[in-house]
């Protein structure tokens, strides 16, 4: 073993304050997060989510103040993730497309209440499917193409909605 004595040791990262800064690992602050909001048909609603203790469905009005309160914590955006009663889903994922559904109004009534908020949209089918998968299924076997054509639907009116960011959740060939 090699015994060498350190005449110094360089401590220039710690130096000052400016340095330290620039050079630390880590830093998470309200602003890198987002608040990922689950959002239900009706007024002054919220439905603790069973299977994630202290979150909650939310009607479109209470994600207004969701998102209000959010805004000043510092958190820029929320995510929406729509919850429908199983009468509004089907086999072709209609609602995701409607124009006037639940998710492109709560879309358009957090735009014009907190219109300084991010809002983020997923495409995704599972959420309007009956049988909760993200493709339209045929004999035990996910439709890519028809699939896309819904997808590309479902985007669109998500963003004439006025959702800032579509995420792609729906992760279909082409």
């Amino acid at each position: 073993m090699i015994n060498q004595k350190i005449l110094s040791r360089p401590r220039r990262n710690r130096k000052t304050d400016s340095i330290r800064e620039m050079v630390r690992e880590t830093r998470l602050h309200p602003s890198d997060l987002i608040l990922p909001l689950f959002v239900v048909e009706g007024r002054n609603l919220q439905i603790e989510i069973e299977s994630m203790p202290d979150c909650y469905r939310l009607s479109p009005d209470l994600i207004v103040e969701e998102a209000k309160s959010a805004e000043q914590l510092g958190i820029p955006a929320v995510a929406l993730f729509p919850a429908l009663s199983d009468l509004q889903k089907d086999h072709l994922a209609t609602e995701s497309t409607n124009p006037n559904g639940l998710l492109q109004r709560t879309v358009r009534l957090l735009k014009s209440s907190v219109p300084t908020i991010t809002v983020i949209t997923d495409v995704a089918m599972d959420p309007y499917s009956i049988d909760g998968h993200d493709g339209l299924v045929e004999d035990g076997c996910i439709l890519n193409d028809p699939t896309l054509e819904i997808l590309a639907k479902m985007a669109i009116s998500q963003a004439e909605a006025g959702s800032d960011i579509i995420a792609p959740s729906d992760m279909m060939d082409g």
